[in-house]
C-alpha cells in the first residue's frame, strides 16, 4: 500500500485531482478538489481500493483524514465513494456529530440514510477522538501491536487509556493494559 505521494497538481475535477510526480499523472478522488490549486506542489496521502475490475487512488491533506476515511469505509454498508464526501467538510464536525450520536448531521451526506448513520454510530461512536480533546499519534503503537498479533478492536479500546508521548512507552503501557 502507498502511504502518501509527492507532487504538482495538474488539472482538478469535480471530484478528483491529478497529480503529477516523475512524468506521471495520478488520478486521485478527492473529498473536495477545491481546496488543491493547479501548478502547486503538495504531499497527499493515499488510500489504494483494489478491485477485481479497477484499481482507485483516495487523496488526502492529512493523515487524520485518511485515518477517519479508512475508519469510516470498515461501516457496514459505508463504501469509499460514500464515505469521501463526509471529509469535504470539517473533519472534526463529523468526528463530533459521530460522538455525540447527530443523526442529522451525518444524513446531511449523499446517500447517507438513517440505517447507515446509525451503523456509523454503532461502529464508531467512542472510537474517535476530535481535536477538541488530547490527541496521541498511535500509528506506530497500532502497528506494533498488529504485529504482534492483537486485533484492531482489542487495540482501539486500550488507546484511549495510553498516557505515555513515546512510542516506546506507549506499547509498554499498551501491553500491561491488554495482559492485565
Amino acid at each position: 500500500m502507498y502511504d502518501y505521494i509527492c507532487g504538482e497538481i495538474k488539472e482538478i475535477e469535480a471530484n478528483s485531482v491529478t497529480v503529477e510526480n516523475q512524468g506521471i499523472g495520478y488520478l486521485l478522488y478527492v473529498a473536495n478538489p477545491y481546496t488543491y490549486t493547479v501548478q502547486k506542489e503538495y504531499k497527499i496521502y493515499i488510500y489504494e481500493q483494489v478491485r477485481e475490475d479497477e484499481l482507485t487512488l483516495y487523496g488526502f491533506m492529512s493523515k487524520k483524514e485518511r485515518d477517519l476515511f479508512l475508519r469510516l469505509i470498515d461501516v457496514k454498508g459505508l463504501g469509499c465513494k460514500m464515505a469521501l464526501p463526509m471529509l469535504a467538510g470539517n473533519i472534526d464536525e463529523t468526528i463530533d456529530a459521530i460522538e455525540n450520536e447527530n443523526i442529522t448531521y451525518l444524513k446531511k451526506f449523499p446517500k447517507i440514510g438513517d440505517k447507515v448513520a446509525r451503523q456509523i454510530l454503532l461502529d464508531l461512536k467512542g472510537k474517535l477522538v476530535s481535536s477538541t480533546t488530547t490527541t496521541h499519534d498511535f500509528t506506530e503503537l497500532k502497528e506494533t501491536l498488529k504485529a504482534l498479533g492483537y486485533k484492531l478492536n482489542e487495540i482501539e479500546k486500550v488507546l484511549p487509556k495510553i498516557t505515555a508521548k513515546e512510542t516506546k512507552e506507549q506499547i509498554k503501557e499498551a501491553l500491561k493494559l491488554m495482559l492485565g
